[in-house]
C-alpha cells in the first residue's frame, strides 16, 4: 500500500471507530462526567471543596482561571480514568471477529495500531471538548466576570489536557497487545503508574519532568504565585494543590490574566505527543495482528483474570451443570449446594501464589503492632476475584441459560454470600486482632466494610456487564480512604485518637443493602424481559 493509501484506511479506521463508540450509551454518561468534572473544577464561592488551592487562595472566575483550572483537573482526572473508558477496542475487534476481516486485508499493522490510537485519542479530546464548552458556561453561570477570552480559555485545553490524553491513548493499545496486561492486572497497573506520573509528575525531580506533568503544573504555579505578589500577598510557604480537596473555609480571590506559553513549553508538550505516538506502535514488534499464523504459542491467559479461560478449558460452572448429580436435593441443603457451587465459580482459576500472597498479608496482620494498618492490604488483593461478582455469565455467554432458572434472586443472593465469604477470609487476620484488642468499632467498621464490598461489585457487575468498572470504581474508593478521606471509609482505615472517623457500620450495611436490592431489581427486570 502506498503512503496516502495506507493514511486514508488509517484516519478511515480511526473515524469509523470513533462513531460507533460515540453511539453507545456508556459515551453519553462518559460526557456527564466530563460536565460534572468542569463543575467541580469551578465550584460556588462559599464551597469547601475545590480541586485548585494556592495556598488558601484562588483566581477571580476569568476565562484564564476556568479554563487553566479546569484543564488541570482533565489532565489530573481524564489521564487516570480515561484510560478504562477507551480500553478494550482491540479486545473487541477479536471477539466480534471483525479482526480476522483486518487480518485478511493488506493493511499494515502500524496503520492499525495508528487508528486505533487515533480512535482512544478523539474519544479522550472530545471529552476535553466538552470540558472546555463546560468551562465557559461555568464562567458565565459564576457570575464573577462576563468578558470571554476564547484564547485564555482555550490555551490551556490544547497545551496542558491534550498531550497527557495523547499518552493515556497510546499506553490502552499497548496494554491491550501485551497478554499479561489486557485485563484486570492492566487495570491495577495502570491506576498505580497513572498516580506515579500524575502526583510524583509535580515534583521538580521526577524523570522527564513527569513527562510534562510538572511542566504544566509549576508553570501555572509560579504564574499565579507572581500574581499573589504583585497584588501585595505573602506568598513564602504558599503551596499549590491539585485535586479534590477539602478546605477549612472558602478560597479568598485574587486576579490572575494566566500563564505565558514559552516555546520550551510548546517543546516540552510536543515531546509527549510524540512519545506517545511511539508508544502507540511499539506493539508491531510483536502484535500478531490477529493472524493465526504469525502466533507463535496460544493466547496467555491471566490465572484468575474474570471471562478468561485456556483454549479448549470448560469454564467450571459449565462443568458443574454437566456433572453436577441429578437428585434432588434435602429440604435445607439447596442453598449451601447453591453457595457452594457459586464459591467455586468464583474462585475458579485463582492460583496458588495468589493465595500464598493472601496468606502473607493475614501472617503479617497478626505479627504487626497495628492490625488496622493491615487491613486496606489484605481488602485490595481480591479486587480482581470481586470484580467477576455479576459479570461472568455474561461474559463467559451462559446469561441464557441461566435466565431460565426460576428465582433468579436465589442465585444472587448465593452469588453475593460467596463474595462475603471471600471478603471475610482475605480479612480474617486483622479481625482477629481487632477482636483481641476489644477494638470493637474497628469489628463493627470491619463487618460493614465485609458487606459493603461484594454488594457493591455485584451491583455494579449486573448493571454494566463487565468487570472494569468495579475495578476502577474501587481502587479509587480504596485509594481515597486510604489517604485519610473519611467519608468514604468503609473499612475504618482512617483513625483520630484510636476511634474510627469514618461512616457508622449501620449506614455503610444499609448501603450494602442498598446496592444489593439494586442487584436484585436490575436481574429481575432482565429475567423479566425475557
Amino acid at each position: 500500500m502506498t503512503a496516502r493509501v495506507t493514511a486514508r484506511a488509517t484516519i478511515a479506521l480511526a473515524v469509523a471507530d470513533f462513531r460507533e463508540r460515540v453511539r453507545r450509551p456508556a459515551y453519553a454518561v462518559i460526557l456527564l462526567a466530563a460536565v460534572g468534572l468542569a463543575r467541580l473544577a469551578v465550584p460556588p464561592a462559599d464551597s469547601r471543596w475545590v480541586i485548585l488551592d494556592v495556598g488558601g487562595y484562588r483566581g477571580v472566575y476569568t476565562s484564564a482561571w476556568v479554563g487553566t483550572a479546569t484543564a488541570l483537573a482533565g489532565a489530573l482526572w481524564l489521564t487516570l480514568g480515561g484510560f478504562y473508558l477507551v480500553r478494550d477496542a482491540i479486545g473487541r475487534d477479536e471477539r466480534t471477529r471483525v479482526g480476522q476481516l483486518v487480518a485478511a486485508t493488506p493493511l499494515r499493522t502500524s496503520a492499525y495500531l495508528l487508528g486505533k490510537f487515533l480512535s482512544d485519542f478523539l474519544v479522550l479530546a472530545s471529552m476535553a471538548g466538552v470540558l472546555a464548552v463546560t468551562a465557559l458556561i461555568m464562567q458565565l453561570a459564576r457570575g464573577e466576570s462576563g468578558a470571554v477570552d476564547p484564547v485564555a480559555l482555550l490555551l490551556p485545553f490544547v497545551t496542558i489536557t491534550l498531550p497527557p490524553l495523547a499518552l493515556t491513548a497510546a499506553a490502552a493499545v499497548l496494554f491491550e497487545t501485551v497478554p499479561l496486561l489486557r485485563g484486570g492486572v492492566g487495570n491495577v497497573v495502570w491506576f498505580v503508574v497513572s498516580l506515579v506520573l500524575l502526583i510524583g509528575g509535580q515534583s521538580r525531580r521526577a524523570p522527564l519532568g513527569g513527562l510534562g506533568v510538572h511542566a504544566a503544573t509549576q508553570g501555572a504555579a509560579d504564574s499565579m504565585r507572581a500574581a499573589l505578589a504583585a497584588q501585595g500577598v505573602d506568598v513564602h510557604g504558599r503551596e499549590f494543590s491539585l485535586g479534590l480537596t477539602s478546605v477549612a473555609r472558602p478560597l479568598r480571590t485574587f486576579h490572575w490574566d494566566g500563564f505565558s506559553v514559552a516555546g520550551a513549553f510548546l517543546g516540552g508538550r510536543l515531546l509527549v505527543v510524540l512519545m506517545a505516538v511511539v508508544l502507540a506502535l511499539l506493539p508491531c514488534l510483536w502484535f500478531a495482528r490477529f493472524d493465526p499464523a504469525r502466533r507463535l504459542t496460544a493466547p496467555a491467559v491471566t490465572p484468575y483474570e474474570p471471562g478468561v479461560t485456556a483454549e479448549g478449558r470448560r469454564p467450571a460452572f459449565l462443568t458443574t451443570l454437566r456433572t453436577a448429580p441429578r437428585v434432588a436435593p434435602r429440604p435445607g441443603r439447596a442453598l449451601r449446594r447453591l453457595l457452594s457451587g457459586e464459591l467455586r465459580i468464583l474462585l475458579q482459576g485463582v492460583s496458588r501464589l495468589w493465595w500464598l500472597v493472601a496468606a502473607g498479608v493475614t501472617a503479617a496482620a497478626f505479627a504487626t503492632p497495628d492490625p488496622a494498618t493491615m487491613l486496606p492490604f489484605a481488602w485490595i488483593w481480591p479486587v480482581l476475584v470481586w470484580s467477576r461478582l455479576g459479570t461472568q455469565r455474561v461474559e463467559y455467554g451462559v446469561e441464557g441459560l441461566l435466565g431460565a432458572y426460576p428465582a433468579p434472586w436465589r442465585g444472587l443472593l448465593a452469588e453475593w454470600a460467596a463474595g462475603v465469604v471471600l471478603t471475610a477470609v482475605t480479612g480474617v487476620g486483622p479481625l482477629v486482632r481487632m477482636a483481641v484488642a476489644a477494638d470493637w468499632p474497628g469489628v463493627g467498621s470491619w463487618a460493614g466494610g465485609a458487606l459493603l464490598v461484594p454488594s457493591l461489585a455485584l451491583a455494579l457487575g449486573a448493571a454494566c456487564r463487565t468487570h472494569r468498572v468495579f475495578q476502577v470504581v474501587y481502587l479509587g474508593l480504596w485509594y481515597l480512604a486510604v489517604n485519610g478521606t473519611a467519608a468514604v471509609d468503609y473499612m475504618g482505615a482512617v483513625r483520630v485518637e484510636g476511634l474510627t472517623a469514618g461512616p457508622s457500620p449501620l449506614a455503610v450495611a444499609g448501603l450494602a443493602a442498598a446496592l444489593l436490592f439494586a442487584a436484585l431489581a436490575v436481574r429481575t427486570a432482565r429475567h423479566a424481559a425475557r
